[in-house]
This record gives structure tokens, sequence and C-alpha cells, in this order.
């Protein structure tokens, strides 16, 4: 067995990187990791790694942890089985939290009861896109056009999404419904898919993320005819929202900070005070910009009430659709 001194001199001389038992202890129960149910470098990554630097003044270390799969079920349900400490954190998006609840017949977590609801992180618009030489070949300038060229030509219009159940999906049928057309509906394995599918005119429209979107919109190769959001977004204000010609028509795409159900409550306000004070910083929502995002702090009761909100509103959407995943 080592003596003091002699445990004292195994440590300095330790590699970095290792430390004994009961060093790599004491570091664990300081650092907050937020797990990220989907794969590094996507937007939901991106603003996760944006804000775990943010918060590391007021937190310390926070990590970002990233476990894929299952439409983001598999990293979710991990948030809900950890330790109600503080220090496991998660994202909650619309696909875990307001459209999966309804997409499978069994979900390992329950997304009303295993989360404390931290703060809405953002909001981004969705934006329905052409592809803009289908656009010019059929004349369509317009959402209004593009209904009344779909009434006229039953059948003739088909769109792609990420998948089915996929946001975009259920865009879709939406608008299929409210305007009265039937366009069909191809989808893809994933959202980089479906774009390239746009893009190379194999579908006519999509509803996708502005985020995703807004670089082909500005190149040319894709035609904006409307954002799902009730307002005009400013990244591409000339372009009308879709409930300018349907009534109530209101899509986009969100995500926010959870904890496992049964952390304290003042450890909840802690974490709210921290990340909240963190999306109205300059520097975040300037980053956040760079994204087309825009930051969307609020309390624990609100982001509860409004994933509550958004649950309801995807059971009518995902009933309509008729998708399925089991």
């Amino acid at each position: 067995m080592l003596n003091r001194r002699q445990l004292i001199a195994s440590s300095a001389l330790a590699p970095v990187g290792l430390a004994l038992p009961g060093v790599a202890l004491a570091q664990a129960t300081n650092t907050t990791r937020i797990v990220v149910p989907f794969a590094a470098g996507g937007p939901i990554d991106v603003t996760a790694r944006i804000l775990a630097d943010a918060v590391k003044g007021t937190l310390g270390t926070v990590i970002v942890e990233n476990r894929p799969g299952a439409g983001g079920n598999i990293g979710v349900s991990q948030v809900a089985k950890s330790a109600p400490d503080g220090l496991t954190l998660g994202i909650a998006t619309t696909a875990s939290h307001g459209i999966n609840p309804w997409l499978f017949s069994k979900l390992p977590y329950d997304p009303n009861k295993d989360f404390a609801p931290i703060t809405q992180m953002l909001r981004v618009p969705n934006v329905l896109v052409m592809n803009a030489e289908t656009a010019a070949r059929l004349n369509i300038n317009s959402l209004v056009d593009l209904i009344a060229y779909g009434k006229a030509n039953p059948g003739k219009l088909n769109y792609g999404s990420g998948g089915n159940g996929s946001a975009g999906h259920l865009a879709g049928e939406l608008f299929k419904n409210q305007a009265g057309i039937f366009a069909v509906h191809i989808p893809y394995n994933g959202g980089n898919p479906a774009q390239l599918g746009l893009l190379s005119g194999q579908v006519d429209f999509n509803f996708d993320n502005l985020a995703t979107a807004a670089a082909n919109i500005r190149s040319g190769k894709l035609k904006a005819l409307a954002v799902t959001t009730p307002q005009r977004s400013s990244v591409v204000p000339d372009v009308p929202t879709v409930a300018a010609t349907l009534p109530g028509f209101e899509i986009d795409t969100w995500w926010g900070l959870v904890a496992p159900a049964g952390t304290p409550p003042e450890t909840v306000r802690k974490l709210n005070t921290a990340f909240t004070d963190a999306l109205k910083s300059p520097e975040v929502k300037s980053r956040f910009a760079q994204l087309l995002a825009e930051p969307a702090p609020n309390t624990p009761e609100q982001f509860d009430a409004f994933m509550k909100s958004e649950r309801a509103k995807y059971e009518r959407m995902v009933k309509l659709s008729g998708a399925k995943v089991d």
C-alpha cells in the first residue's frame, strides 16, 4: 500500500488525462453533460455546444454527449433514466416531445412525466421550397400558384421528406388537407437525402428547415414560396407565410433543455437562470443568427406548457398523415 508521500508523487507523475479514482470521481461530480439525441455536426449539436461553452463561467465544465438513434428516442430515454441531480441534461425536440409520442406505439420514456423542463432554446422557421427549375417550368411563382396547379392537376405533384412521420411529412399532409389538393409523398432516409432529391428534381417541393434550405434559396437553386411560422422571417423577409393563404397553418422546428423528473426545483431554477442568461447574451444571439436560429428562452413552466400544446397539435397531424413507425 502506498503511503501519503508516495501517493502524492504517483499522482504528480500520472499522464495528463489520467487520474486516481478519487480524483476522477471528484472531477466527474463537477461536470454537467448535455445529451444530444442526434449525431455530431447537425444544428442541434452545434447549438448545444455553443450553450455549453457559454455557461461554463456559471456551471463549470459542461460537455456534450451524442447519443443518436431511433429518431432521438435513445438519447432522450437515457436522460429520463439518469439520476435527477442536475448533472445530466438532455435536448427535447419537436420529434421527441411532440411527434414521437403519437408516431411510436410504445416509447422508452414518457414525455409528460419523465422530465423536468428547464428552458426552450430556440425556434427555427420551416419553409416551403420548390426546385427552381420545376417552378419555372410549371409557371409557379407563389403558394397560390402551387395550390392552383395542384387542384388542376391532381396527383401530378409530389413532395419529399426526411421520412414517414418526420416534421416535413406532417407539414406536407397538413398542407394538402388545408389546401384541398393531393400530392404524392416521397419519404427519404433523412433530411439531407430529401434535400438532394429536391435539388435533383426527383420531387417538386419540400417543407424544409430554413437553416438547411437558406443557402440553396440564396443561390437560386430553390424557390421559397412561404414560411410556416405565423410571422415572416427576418432571414427571408420577402417570403410570405403559409398562414396568409391558409389561415392557422403553423409549424416550426424547436428544441430545448430538460432534466430527469425529480430534479430538485432549486436545481432547475439554477439551470434555467444559467441557460436563459446565456441565450440572451449578444454572443450567443450572434452565433445562433449564423445558423438562422432565434433564441427562445423561457421559464420551466412556460416550456412545459409549450411542449404540451405541441403534443396536442401533433396528435392531430400524425393521425391525419396515418404515419406509424411500429
